[in-house]
């Protein structure tokens, strides 16, 4: 599922305020604006050496926003997710060697965003439940963000998170902590020279691990390339002992006559991502890529993507080899990926995955992914 980045948000919010001002709470909340979705799920994983699985879902979203009232607005969100229908292999009789899918509805309903906001043409504030798209915290938090975008070209994030969850129509989670003293953040986009971005970036979670990065994009209408570093320094401290470890990243993209060309190489510490992956991640482009961010790993992958009469084709492949114990071990992944819009509110997603994983857990297995959502 797409996620709306919390810094677009704002920006727009921020641009905006002066323009969409409501003269009173109350008309505030009349002129608030109501959006969501109605999503139809499926999944059926074929597993070679384990019990094969599927799943029938069904998904309602709810999101409200007030507008701005001085500066202020407000938004509430709800999810609630249903299972109709769950297959497991009943070759064998035994109950408890039956998957089901408890953890991932942990809830049937929750409330996913509970925020208020305040945004000026120079700055934006927004505390409480929010959805987040940085390049290590991801997902639902509940947290505090606040931004400067008053300097030219440039937005200045910093913000501090205490619990998130996953939540969307194929995953409902608890919030739960994302460590015992939360996380900060603090993440600088400038984009002062044409067609290029520096994303310079550091977070801290207290006792556990401090995160620091630079990502550099590069993009026109026809070629585009990223270079991306980040390295962890952990605390001793930790309960559980994690090594330092990071992770470099480059790709390269091409736009030739419609078709949108990618290929890249990722590559891990010997000792791995430390805990860059705890609280969110944005590098791997596979639906799996288990051991994208294993000890050692080094990932090859390449991707087209093609949209004819209004149907968005992709597909992606990729090879990682990566240490497990002393051994090398080799995984493939291949995504196989149809979009379509019926209308501008009705769409459906199908996508195929083929993993392969010849480690001594020996995964193998094939997956179909489908939605139908009709949003408003």
């Amino acid at each position: 599922m797409r996620k709306i980045s919390l810094i677009t948000s704002a920006v727009l919010l921020s641009s905006t305020v002066a323009m969409a001002d409501s003269n009173s709470i109350k008309e505030a909340f009349a002129n608030g604006k109501t959006s969501g979705d109605v999503t139809v799920y499926g999944e059926s994983i074929d597993n070679k050496n384990a019990k094969d699985t599927g799943l029938v879902s069904g998904s309602i979203g709810l999101n409200y926003e007030t507008d701005t009232f001085k500066g202020f607005s407000a938004s509430l969100g709800f999810r609630a997710n249903h299972e109709f229908q769950e297959v497991v292999d009943t070759s064998d009789v035994d109950p408890a060697n039956h998957y089901t899918y408890d953890n991932t509805f942990a809830n049937s309903a929750i409330m996913n965003v509970a925020a208020i906001k305040y945004a000026t043409d120079a700055y934006f504030i927004s505390v409480g439940r929010q959805e987040i798209d940085l390049e290590w915290l991801g997902d639902f938090n509940e947290a505090v963000v606040a931004g400067i975008t008053a300097v030219p070209n440039t937005t200045i994030v910093l913000g501090y998170t205490d619990r998130k969850a996953e939540i969307g129509f194929d995953v409902v989670e608890d919030f739960h902590e994302v460590s015992k003293k939360g996380a900060y953040v603090v993440d600088v986009k400038n984009t002062s020279v044409e067609n290029l971005e520096l994303n310079p970036y550091f977070y801290s979670a207290p006792d556990e691990a401090d995160f620091y990065g630079l990502k550099v994009s590069y993009d026109t209408d026809m070629f585009g390339a990223t270079a991306h570093y980040a390295t962890t320094n952990q605390d001793s401290t930790s309960v559980v002992t994690v090594e330092d470890g990071d992770i470099a990243h480059v790709e390269g993209r091409l736009n030739v006559a419609g078709i949108a060309f990618a290929a890249g190489y990722i590559k891990t510490d010997t000792n791995g991502t430390g805990s860059l992956t705890a609280y969110g991640d944005n590098i791997s482009p596979f639906e799996d890529g288990n051991n994208t961010y294993g000890s050692d790993a080094k990932t090859y992958y390449g991707s087209v993507g093609y949209e004819i009469i209004g149907i968005e084709l992709a597909a992606l492949y990729g090879q990682t080899k990566y240490d497990d114990g002393g051994t090398q071990e080799k995984e493939n992944e291949l995504n196989l990926s149809v979009g379509y819009s019926f209308t501008e509110e009705l769409s459906a997603a199908l996508m195929y995955v083929d993993y392969n994983d010849k480690s001594a857990a020996d995964e193998d297995y094939d997956k179909v992914l489908a939605n139908v959502t009709y949003s408003f």
